[in-house]
């Protein structure tokens, strides 16, 4: 959905309330601390959207336990700032996001992380069929001085850069997290938790960790000294992934704290998962309510 279609759609605070009520509650309210129906909307004045429940006498709306609980932005503000990062595939920095929206840098920030955080919530089944593992590392690139041509800067495995792993099936979704272990016992912990092992034929590089797979499916390893494609097997699915995670972090954010990093890359495999879908907007709002 594009920024127009926001602005024409929902035009004020109460056209936002009512949309959100109609995902949320499409047959009839209920109160989200009791779960009780027995509810009535209560008499429209300065607060829009206030319901009473009868059963425990608490007075809530719609946004209660969602990313927009306790908001004080504007609702057309969220909606216009989800629109934002969903067509950003490069993802968007905060500091674009307020000049867009005539905000403050801070509240975009605590804002967009809401929104990643209701894209790394959204369930997903395991990957089957032919699915290829690998792993990467995103971090600054140390400067190279002219004087140390011959020790250039090393790179990816024994540096100080954060390590992520993922998963790809190939023609579907994708599955990415920061690795804390890359060892066998790591990586076959995180093969079980992304990919159905009963069906699934995996493809991976030579690293050695990989070898704890064997033991519980078919895999298959490619060697990139010697070549980057044999057939069907190859990576290429996965570090085509790896390139948009690693544009958004060299053209956008610069920098990721490793304790926010997660919610980073739940949004770049969020974005490839949804990359055919046109019914985004209302995809991550059905998941921002607790719906997905």
């Amino acid at each position: 959905m594009n920024l127009i279609s926001i602005f024409e759609m929902f035009p004020d605070q109460q056209a936002c309330i009512t949309h959100l009520e109609a995902i949320r509650w499409a047959c009839e309210a209920s109160c989200p601390y009791c779960g009780g129906i027995r509810v009535a909307r209560k008499k429209e004045g300065a607060k829009v959207g206030r319901w009473n429940c009868h059963d425990c006498r608490n007075s809530f709306n719609v946004l209660q336990g969602t990313i927009f609980q306790g908001t004080q932005i504007p609702l057309q503000k969220w909606f216009l700032g989800i629109a934002l990062m969903i067509n950003a595939k490069k993802s968007l920095s905060s500091h674009q996001m307020a000049r867009d929206l005539e905000m403050n840098q801070g509240s975009c920030w605590s804002m967009q992380q809401r929104i990643r955080a209701a894209m790394a919530s959204e369930e997903r089944h395991l990957l089957e069929g032919i699915v290829e593992v690998d792993e990467t590392y995103i971090g600054g690139k140390p400067r190279r001085n002219k004087r140390d041509d011959d020790n250039p800067p090393k790179r990816g495995r024994g540096t100080k850069k954060s390590a992520v792993i993922g998963a790809v099936e190939r023609g579907g979704n994708v599955v990415a997290r920061v690795a804390n272990d890359l060892s066998g016992r790591g990586v076959l912990s995180f093969i079980r938790g992304a990919v159905d092992i009963k069906e699934t034929i995996l493809v991976t590089d030579e690293y050695r960790a990989y070898n704890a797979v064997d033991r519980i499916m078919v895999r298959l390893s490619i060697n990139h000294s010697e070549q980057y494609v044999d057939g069907d097997v190859h990576t290429n699915t996965i570090e085509g992934f790896w390139s948009h995670l690693k544009r958004a972090w060299g053209g956008q954010h610069h920098h990721y704290s490793k304790p926010w990093m997660p919610l980073y890359i739940a949004e770049a495999c969020w974005k490839y998962n949804r990359r055919d879908c046109k019914k985004g907007f209302d995809a991550l709002l059905r998941t921002a309510l607790g719906y997905v």
